[in-house]
């Protein structure tokens, strides 16, 4: 009974030191290993972590690209042809779709047509410029309410080229004004400016410029 007892270890031994009776570059060989070996893990996690960024860098491009080139195509009831905006590039065929409805709401109207023709080019009047937009527009009214027989026909004219650029349509337009049986002939220039907007044009601006009267 008294040997079994003097064989245990004590509870209050203290662990013993796995250096001891070992030569000394055993613990120098240990401690290379261990350094060894967290060098190496982090190494890993350094890798790992390289690795991850890269691939984010390559998902983003990717989905920024496939952005870019989503082509959203646009077909109005009962027309035809390539409308479409790719990116933030529109088809020359939508520009000139839009082109055509833009001179046409703002262009010829008369005093019982104009109020329902101008609420529709504000629709599509981007909300930076809505507010000086709609008081032009405003001011054209007050124009017809003081001359109910007034009204004005607005055409593009066939013999001079429409021109663009990212930002704006330059449009050469031939106006006939008629108030109280009086007819008169303007020919100019119209400037849209516009702004491609997640594949939605939006009107910022409507010049006339470089406008002469011919009376007939």
């Amino acid at each position: 009974m008294r040997r079994a007892m003097f064989g245990r270890k004590s509870p209050g031994t203290p662990p013993r030191d796995p250096l001891i009776g070992r030569p000394g570059s055993y613990g120098i060989h240990r401690y290379l290993q261990g350094a060894s070996n967290l060098f190496e893990e982090n190494r890993l996690l350094k890798l790992a972590v390289i690795g991850l960024f890269g691939i984010t860098a390559v998902l983003g491009m990717v989905i920024y690209t496939s952005n870019q080139n989503t082509r959203t195509v646009i077909v109005p009831f009962g027309a035809g042809g390539d409308l479409y905006v790719t990116g933030g590039e529109p088809s020359e065929a939508y520009l000139r779709s839009m082109t055509r409805n833009v001179v046409s709401l703002s262009g010829t109207y008369s005093a019982y047509s104009a109020d329902r023709q101008f609420q529709e080019l504000l629709s599509i009047t981007h909300p930076s410029t809505y507010n000086s937009l709609r008081d032009s527009l405003n001011r054209l009214l007050d124009e017809l309410a003081n001359n109910p027989t007034l009204s004005i026909a607005t055409y593009i004219r066939p013999d001079q080229p429409v021109t663009w650029t990212r930002t704006e349509i330059l449009v050469p337009v031939e106006k006939v004004r008629v108030i109280g049986g009086v007819i008169r002939k303007f020919r100019g220039n119209l400037r849209i400016r516009y702004v491609i907007d997640n594949g939605r044009f939006w009107l910022t601006a409507l010049t006339e410029e470089n406008f002469d009267a011919n009376p007939r």
